[in-house]
């Protein structure tokens, strides 16, 4: 469905845009547009790549009209700009709204009237149940997408993705724990029994790709992932590196949860089992308030989340074969410094 078709990425200079690059660039994609706010990680990217089908666009998806030149006869979106960072969205959180929600909203309005085919969503399990600035910020993003979605119909398909912790994503703390481990200093764990959902930027992009090719107007795709404990995490990095650091346990920092949750109990109930993958059809229902106040589901009570905690859960040697598809634990292996 990409051939000969144009891709635009927002937010393209990050992990997720750097992955779709190298999972298209050999395909018969015609064009792949990088739309982001950072001049410096777009030369980077440039020099890096140094390919015809690459463009990049200078811009911000808070502003609406930055987006107009660069959606132009493109074809599809993945909407992947975004605030990630838990301590700074709760520092500044109208920032995290004016980017993952307003933004977010920015881009729908212009694919729709630009005549994208379709735009995928990118969200995370910080939006179910959201304690943080972070994940409130995400779940109203979800509410707009999901919303738009009932006016654009499939002339411009919307739907979200919801994905776990990206393993050594930009931020993330599998690069942390390396380096602490190659400066022989203590690993730093907030709660050992803390567990996270555990994904491959491989995994997430599929889950893109995935919800591209089976997509309806308003749906929220979820990969079933296995999760693992952040002390089972660390034993399994330094069993991988051959350290024997002490693990100082800091306690629970502030927005973080014991247990990330993908899918609610209420979604649960209505979401249709694809093996690897969930799908959450839109919630089609008007103002008409009978449906929300008079008439139920009993089936909801009879349904669990789908959490970090009652998912499968990998042990030290599972998390370690994990680890070994990381690039940043091969660099450590060859003895290479890693830089946050």
């Amino acid at each position: 469905m990409f051939k000969d078709r144009i891709l635009l990425i927002t937010g393209g200079t990050g992990t997720f845009g750097n992955a779709v690059l190298r999972k298209f660039l050999d395909t018969d994609i015609r064009e792949i547009r990088i739309f982001s706010r950072d001049e410096k990680k777009q030369d980077d990217m440039r020099k890096q790549y140094n390919h015809p089908k690459i463009r990049f666009y200078i811009g911000d998806v808070r502003n609406e009209s930055s987006l107009v030149d660069a959606m132009k006869g493109v074809d599809f979106v993945f909407q992947a700009a975004a605030l990630k960072q838990v301590p700074s969205c709760e520092f500044f959180p109208y920032e995290a709204l004016r980017t993952n929600a307003v933004g977010t909203f920015n881009v729908l309005n212009a694919a729709e009237r630009s005549g994208v085919k379709r735009v995928i969503v990118l969200s995370t399990d910080k939006a179910v149940y959201p304690i943080n600035a972070m994940g409130i910020s995400k779940a109203m993003m979800e509410k707009l997408a999901v919303a738009k979605s009932r006016v654009a119909g499939t002339g411009t398909v919307i739907c979200c993705t919801r994905y776990g912790n990206v393993m050594a994503s930009r931020g993330s703390v599998i690069p942390l724990f390396v380096k602490q481990l190659q400066e022989n200093s203590s690993l730093t764990i907030t709660d050992p029994d803390m567990t996270r959902f555990m994904m491959t930027i491989e995994d997430a992009v599929d889950l893109v790709i995935y919800a591209f090719q089976h997509g309806h107007p308003g749906d929220i795709f979820v990969q079933k992932a296995p999760a693992c404990a952040i002390g089972v995490l660390a034993e399994a990095l330094k069993k991988l590196l051959g350290a024997q650091a002490p693990i100082r346990v800091i306690g629970t920092r502030h927005g973080e949860k014991l247990f990330e949750t993908l899918l609610t109990r209420e979604e649960m109930s209505v979401a249709e089992d694809l093996g690897g993958y969930y799908r959450v059809p839109s919630d089609n229902r008007d103002l008409n308030y009978e449906v929300y106040f008079s008439e139920g589901r009993k089936e909801v009570s009879l349904k669990a989340d789908y959490n970090s905690h009652n998912t499968r859960r990998l042990g030290v040697d599972e998390m370690r074969e994990l680890l070994l598809k990381l690039e940043c634990v091969h660099q450590a292996l060859r003895g290479e410094k890693i830089e946050l």
